[in-house]
């Protein structure tokens, strides 16, 4: 299941992230999101959701909920 399809308020925990971009990765761990790390979908919007990891609360468009696989 990808981070699109989850349910908002309910946590999760990442399992992989579906890319082959490094660049995107980087971008991805310096958020702290990475394999075994607790997720947060706050509310699904029409371009992509707002997810809550650690500390801190971030947009993700649809492409990057795709790639988080939960």
């Amino acid at each position: 299941m990808t981070l699109r399809d989850a349910q908002e308020e309910k946590e999760y925990i990442i399992k992989e992230i579906d890319t082959d971009d490094e660049e995107l990765n980087a971008f991805l761990f310096s958020l702290g999101c990475y394999s075994g790390e607790a997720i947060t979908v706050i509310s699904h919007l029409k371009g992509g959701c707002i997810v809550s990891i650690k500390d801190g609360r971030y947009n993700i468009d649809n492409q990057l909920a795709e790639a988080i696989i939960i």
